[in-house]
């Protein structure tokens, strides 16, 4: 099946392979000049209150998102014997190893610190 992006006909370089399921697009597509430049998204470390009043802290890109996986169940394991309660607070990051290296240092403070650690 012949792709296109506005030229007349198609382009005999942007192909799908439904054998490989793999898509080929046209080496045009990717100049500078003519596809913007998409930032990466936030990434945010967030800190949820579960049943027990324990804590527990994770990155997503989408915390409600994430809230309601937990929620329902598949989010993580702990999370699965423990359910969230609500989400106690929640904090954006430029990358995911700034997020990554955030709630390990969240998670390495005592259980009195860790709301604190919201505030900027």
């Amino acid at each position: 099946m012949a792709g296109g992006h506005g030229r007349a006909g198609g382009c005999r370089h942007c192909v799908f392979s439904w054998v490989r399921r793999t898509f080929s697009a046209c080496p045009s597509l990717y100049d500078n000049r003519t596809v913007p430049f998409l930032a990466p998204a936030p990434y945010w470390l967030y800190l949820l209150e579960c049943e027990g009043g324990v804590y527990y802290a994770g990155i997503a890109l989408d915390v409600e998102r994430r809230f309601f996986q937990h929620v329902f169940g598949v989010g993580a394991r702990f999370t699965r014997a423990r359910p969230p309660v609500r989400v106690l607070a929640a904090r954006q990051y430029a990358s995911k190893g700034d997020a990554l290296r955030a709630e390990l240092q969240l998670k390495s403070l005592p259980r009195a610190e860790k709301l604190a650690f919201f505030v900027p």
